[in-house]
């Protein structure tokens, strides 16, 4: 059991990344290949306020939310906005994790720097396995914000009106909504739901400048698993990818993680092309 609960918190992790994606994805048709590294950005944000600083926890989240925010409103504005074909932002985006992943080396360096939890670093009993406190926060956390979304997108007008934009953008734009000011919207918030998560990823992942790239990967293999656009699917996806990984890391090898992933990724690809929680569809053009 308590490899069972490494995998689903490092699930989590991957799953908090795939709901980046998805956000500016369902909002733009497009993805925002920076997003893995705007969590990573926001793990040293809040190594900085938490362990340098001393400032009080809950201030760090608010501050780490903020900052990554700004980063990302600014890269939509640079990276995002002035390009008029959405496959020319994946292109884009991607520049964008490069300049981040190399300021972040500028300023923080290389060397891994350990973030603490209020709750402590010491293992715990919990359902017959040994957990760290943070490991089933961040699980708790991914499944709260996958609920509050579902929530969100039925009952406020925002959210229907994102749900609008996903499905049909120039019918959106006809019954009134702003289709752009909606997609720089929904790119901000997800920059501060990164920034907010970090607090919690941090002390799971360390502070590490290459810890961009790993999550950016993972966490589309996890959207890509779940289905484009799906919500749950991205909390299953990356629940799957973070068990496979560390029961192959287990009992086949670290060096058998990564195929065995992908192993599961054309598994699923073969039998669900479009994802398990979404249904592909045919349309007359």
């Amino acid at each position: 059991m308590t490899l069972v609960w490494g995998g689903l918190a490092l699930g989590a992790i991957y799953a908090l990344v795939a709901i980046g994606y998805n956000i500016v994805y369902l909002s733009a048709k497009t993805f925002n290949f920076a997003h893995a590294q705007l969590l990573m950005l926001g793990v040293f944000v809040t190594y900085t306020c938490l362990m340098e600083w001393r400032l009080p926890w809950l201030l760090v989240i608010v501050l780490a939310a903020a900052a990554v925010a700004v980063v990302a409103a600014i890269e939509n504005l640079v990276a995002v906005r002035p390009v008029k074909d959405v496959h020319n932002i994946l292109v884009t985006t991607l520049g964008a994790s490069t300049f981040l992943d190399g300021t972040v080396s500028l300023i923080w360096g290389n060397q891994p720097l350990a973030v603490s939890f209020p709750l402590g670093g010491n293992a715990i009993d919990l359902l017959g396995g040994r957990v760290y406190p943070i490991e089933p926060i961040l699980i708790l956390l991914v499944i709260v914000i996958v609920l509050a979304d579902f929530w969100i997108s039925r009952r406020f007008l925002v959210g229907l009106a994102l749900r609008a934009m996903s499905e049909d953008p120039e019918a959106a734009q006809l019954r009134g909504v702003n289709i752009r000011a909606m997609a720089f919207g929904a790119f901000v918030a997800a920059g501060a739901l990164a920034g907010a998560a970090a607090v919690f990823v941090g002390p799971k992942t360390f502070a590490v400048s290459t810890l961009g790239d790993s999550l950016a990967l993972k966490g589309f293999v996890a959207l890509a698993i779940g289905g484009f656009g799906s919500m749950p699917g991205a909390l299953v996806g990356g629940a799957a990818v973070g068990l496979v990984e560390i029961l192959a890391a287990r009992y086949l090898g670290g060096e058998y993680s990564n195929p065995m992933i992908f192993v599961m990724l054309l598994t699923v690809f073969i039998i669900r092309p479009a994802g398990l929680f979404v249904h592909s569809s045919e349309r007359t053009v």
